[in-house]
């Protein structure tokens, strides 16, 4: 029989990926929102991003919302920042976790932040010793990290050199982005493979979407490997602003019923996450893909 991890840790990643997606939400509805996950179990949030408002307006409010949420003591938070400036914001503010995000792909990462692949990677070093200087921790997120809408096949050789280029720059960790769906499992193994061979120890998350439905069967693949670590959004709730149709991440209270039955343990109260599901639901004003959320748990009986 395979032997499963016993815990996972998932990062809820819905306030910010989840909602910069949507219609702009009002900045009391985020923090009803990320105080409802707080109360579930989760142990990390992405709370915020400290991007330009004309880049992703939906994050236009981050300073407000961070300012009124109640932080949990045992959850961490983190933010995510496009570039220095917007470190310097996170800091500011009080995150000793900030993400800094770049993409595999050169026509994605234009897109997303104007400049390419080479550039970003020359401003991490920056940035991390930024980060580092005021006792922060700074992970490098390498979006279209399994393939690109623009651009196609991303080579796994190509992230494992972005891997090296972060880890030379200082990163403490390294997530995978899987930022329009694209993952298969037998890319999830290639692409951890290729990174593995330099990098044994080296901190990994995997970020899946559900675009194409291989989300928790690229979770279980990642597991195979060693994975332990998983972003997820409430809902279903995600996507990427500058690739149409790459809508879903894989929705947390799916990834959590399926760890709870196969006996590994998230810490997640789940009957409490459904119900923040049904509210983050409410706040967009729009059916959610979650099928956990739309059926409910399997251990859920018809009266």
């Amino acid at each position: 029989m395979r032997a499963w991890p016993k815990q996972v840790q998932i990062r809820e990643v819905g306030p910010r990926d989840g909602l910069q997606n949507e219609d702009p939400v009002p900045t009391e509805a985020k923090i009803q929102l990320i105080d409802a996950l707080s109360a579930t179990g989760l142990q990390r949030i992405e709370a915020v991003s400290f991007v330009h408002p004309r880049a992703i307006p939906q994050m236009a409010d981050a300073d407000e919302v961070w300012a009124g949420i109640k932080r949990h003591p045992d959850i961490r938070y983190s933010a995510l920042v496009p570039n220095v400036r917007g470190a310097q914001r996170a800091l500011a503010a009080g995150f000793t976790e900030i993400e800094v995000v770049v993409s595999a792909s050169d026509t994605h990462n234009h897109r997303n932040i104007n400049r390419s692949t080479e550039e970003s990677l020359a401003d991490i070093a920056e940035l991390v010793t930024l980060l580092h200087a005021a006792n922060a921790s700074a992970e490098v997120i390498i979006a279209t990290s399994f393939g690109c809408p623009f651009e196609g096949d991303v080579p796994p050789e190509r992230v494992a050199s972005i891997v090296d280029s972060a880890v030379a720059a200082g990163a403490d960790r390294v997530a995978f982005g899987d930022t329009t769906g694209m993952a298969t499992p037998r890319r999830v193994v290639d692409v951890i493979g290729a990174v593995r061979e330099n990098h044994p120890d080296l901190p990994l998350l995997c970020h899946f979407h559900n675009t194409r439905g291989t989300g928790l069967a690229n979770i279980m693949a990642a597991m195979e490997l060693g994975i332990t670590e998983f972003d997820a959004s409430v809902g279903g709730l995600g996507g990427c602003p500058y690739a149409p149709g790459a809508t879903g991440n894989v929705a947390t209270e799916e990834v959590v019923h399926m760890l709870h039955d196969m006996g590994i343990d998230t810490g997640v109260d789940l009957d409490r996450l459904v119900e923040v599901a049904a509210l983050a639901q409410e706040i967009v004003g729009r059916e959610l893909p979650s099928g956990v959320l739309r059926a409910g748990p399997r251990y859920r009986t018809i009266a």
